[in-house]
């Protein structure tokens, strides 16, 4: 656990005897084995609060000071009949463990398991007068702020594989695997409504007497497992090769709906005080609300490669995958549906046709072309499902075909210099649009976008002390006529977008994905060694994005930038020197009709410093200081037509404030050689961080649900741990 440094030889321990004896019953006298044991613990400070950021996904959890760590690496050769096994642990003792083994046979058979977990805790502190959290029955109680309980989010994964893999023939081989996650725990979740609305006209909205709106924070409960199955036959010829594939995906979840039990009152927003809830309102909260369902998806595919010549090689994939799901909704918790309709029915049915050809038709020139089709059918059936007071629309199907072509030429101009120019297309149709839907949120769809750009790069090859390339791109998006919503009655092709009657009205939005779209980027790379001790790389990008659309609403443009420096410097045979430091930028700009014009600018800094040393013989040091500064800045303004209210919410607040970053880090450690079999190894480190993301809380002040329940995390975290390993290797 406390230990960077690659591992290669392992003790032999109980462990690693037990899984051998399970691989192999009986072993020539004539193996040879080899192996390390390492053992270690460590004390971890700061409190809990300190270390939610720094304890997400390592194991060190939030409610240990001392921790213990056991890791293994164990193999044995019998060199008489050619059979290795091999046994990886690390993390034995904590929460991010794994365990795998390998039985084999080189050039005939192998046999593999592995086993492995990770535990995910939630970064926030919530507090919550919730019984039940985690459950599929949680119960609602209204606390004041503050006064609930602690409540620890988190997930467990526990994953199990095995493989297998046989050399038939020479030119034959077969390959299977079989992988299994169970996953358990609960998550931020939550549900939240506003009255009236059109789903429940008769609702009443805020008042000083009962409350009509409503955010709750209910924990996802999370009970599920993900089976992942594949086999493969390949076969290998001196000009053909190919291989033919099947991949099984099976999800399922044991929890199908939340169904929460709602408090008669919750905080009234205008108030802050708890009011009963308005009528209605409390059997709307409390209906289920359901949770990923279960689902499954097939693929079988061939590849292959025939080489007509030597300097001409032909690829070819073909696959189709079936994607179902068909949980039944009344046994799921679920009611409400369809007269006649017992479940979803999806069916998605995907066919991919990949062709590729390189070719090097002249010492100096290589070229390539591939055109990939895919072509994705949406086959679940129309039911209608979404009511709207007096209006009842159908699901929507979302078929997509994608066809995408490229072509590549590249010359060698001499032993140093290397071009490469590229055209790429690519055309997305997204089918015709299922009449009795609608769409909400947008203002216009479209069926068809096409793109088309060009790729421009010259390279020169490392030298003795000089390597870099430099590129360019640009690429344009269009598309077909914009096509208008008639709410259940189809969709309206719009040629002149400006036209009064016919076209969009001035505030309309349209979505950035189906946008015509100018993109133009530049980069350069350069790696160069001055000296024999010092070496420098250094890599710069800059890109930028331009939507036109028919509206002056939405994203109008966005810009990106990115430039880095890395470093490294001998001192001397037993001293070197490290540094790095880059900073990212990106920038985007949009607006909302009769609201606020946004200009969003976030800025990424890092810099990092390192050494390495051996003072003696039997000693090594090392050590890293690094540096993270992320800043998140949302310039507003107000749209012409923006109300008086919002005016004056613009000046009180002066708009939203910035996100802010910071994260600085200390690792140093220390290995003593004791003898030609053991060492020691000391590392210590200390992290601090400190952010203000206004998301759960500001100055101070949590986010607070309508049942007092609060979301906040501590905005200065600082954590120090050290840790002693003990490293055994057998000679």
């Amino acid at each position: 656990m406390y230990t960077s440094e690659p591992t290669h030889r392992f003790h032999r321990s109980l462990l690693s005897l037990a899984l051998c004896a399970a691989f192999v019953p009986a072993l020539a006298q004539t193996a040879a084995e080899e192996g390390v044991v390492t053992v270690g613990i460590g004390a971890l400070g700061g409190s809990s609060a300190d270390r939610q950021l720094f304890g997400q996904y390592n194991g060190l959890r939030p409610d240990r000071k001392i921790v213990g760590s056991v890791g293994i690496e164990y193999g044995l050769r019998d060199e008489e009949n050619a059979n290795w096994i091999q046994v990886l642990g690390t993390d034995l003792l904590g929460d991010t463990r794994e365990l795998s083994a390998v039985w084999k046979n080189p050039g005939n058979w192998k046999l593999s398991a592995d086993y492995g977990e990770l535990v995910r805790y939630d970064s926030n502190t919530v507090n919550t007068g919730l019984t039940g959290a985690g459950s599929t029955t949680p119960q609602v109680v209204n606390v004041a702020a503050g006064l609930g309980s602690d409540l620890e989010l988190k997930t467990k994964r526990t994953r199990l594989g095995l493989g297998f893999s046989k050399v038939i023939s020479p030119a034959l081989q077969f390959d299977m695997s079989l992988k299994q996650e169970n996953k358990e725990g609960a998550r931020l979740f939550g549900i939240g409504m506003n009255c009236p609305s059109v789903i429940a006209p008769g609702c009443l909205g805020t008042t000083l007497v009962n409350t009509g709106w409503a955010a709750l924070m209910l924990p996802e409960p999370i009970h599920s497992s993900h089976v992942q199955m594949e086999a493969r036959m390949a076969y290998a010829a001196p000009q053909l090769r190919f291989s033919l594939g099947y991949y099984g995906s099976f999800y399922r979840n044991s929890n199908s709906t939340l169904s929460a039990t709602i408090a008669g009152s919750l905080n009234n927003s205008l108030t802050g005080a708890a009011s009963p809830l308005s009528a209605g309102f409390q059997s709307l909260l409390s209906q289920p609300v359901a949770l990923p369902p279960d689902n499954q998806a097939q693929q079988v595919d061939l590849s292959g490669s025939y080489d007509f010549t030597p300097s001409t090689r032909a690829t070819l994939k073909l696959a189709y995958t079936a994607a179902t799901q068909h949980q039944d909704f009344a046994a799921a918790g679920l009611a409400g549906a369809p007269a006649g309709v017992t479940n979803l029915g999806a069916q998605v049915n995907t066919t991919l046709v990949k062709v590729g050809l390189t070719s090097r038709p002249l010492p100096k020139l290589t070229l390539l072309a591939d055109v990939r089709y895919e072509d994705k059918q949406d086959e679940t059936p129309i039911a209608r499902y979404n009511v709207e007071g007096t209006d009842v629309y159908t699901n929507r199907l979302l078929p997509n075909r994608k066809a995408k072509g490229k072509l590549q030429a590249t010359w060698q101009f001499s032993s140093d210099y290397r071009g490469r120019v590229v055209a790429d297309y690519e055309t997305i149709d997204r089918g015709v649009f299922t009449a009795s839907s609608a769409i909400s949120g947008v203002s216009a769809l479209r069926q068809t976008t096409s793109e088309s750009g060009g790729t421009a790069e010259l390279r020169r090859m490392m030298s003795q002390d000089f390597s870099g390339a430099v590129s360019v791109s640009s690429s344009q998006r269009r598309g077909s006529n914009w096509l208008k919503d008639n709410s259940g009655l189809g969709v309206t092709e719009v040629s002149n977008p400006a036209d009064p009657i016919t076209g969009f009205a001035s505030s309309a939005v349209f979505m950035p994905t189906l946008a015509n779209r100018q993109r133009d980027k530049a980069k350069i790379f350069v790696d160069w060694v001055p000296s024999e001790a010092l070496t420098l790389q250094f890599s710069a990008e800059t890109g930028s994005d331009s939507y036109s659309a028919p509206s002056n609403y939405g994203i109008r443009s966005s810009r990106m930038g990115q430039f880095s420096v890395d470093a490294g410097y001998a001192l001397s045979d037993k001293w070197g020197l490290t540094a790095f430091a880059s900073q990212g930028t990106q920038r985007l700009n949009q607006a909302r009709a009769a609201a606020y014009v946004l200009a969003y600018d976030n800025s990424s800094t890092m810099i990092g410093l390192g050494f390495t040393g051996k003072p003696m013989g039997t000693l090594e040091v090392g050590g890293s200081l690094s540096y993270i500064d992320d800043r998140s800045v949302y310039a507003q303004k107000l749209d012409a037509s923006a109300d008086a209210y919002s005016a004056a919410l613009l000046a009180a607040s002066g708009g939203l404030p910035d996100i802010v970053f910071r994260q600085t880090a200390l690792k140093l450690f220390g290995k003593y050689t004791l003898d030609k079999r053991s060492a020691v190894r000391m590392d210590l480190m200390h992290q601090r961080s400190s952010f203000n993301d206004w998301a759960w809380g500001y100055n101070g002040v949590p986010y607070v649900y309508s049942d007092g329940s609060t979301v906040s995390q501590k905005p200065t975290q600082s954590v120090s741990v050290i840790g002693v390993t003990y490293i055994h290797q057998l000679p």
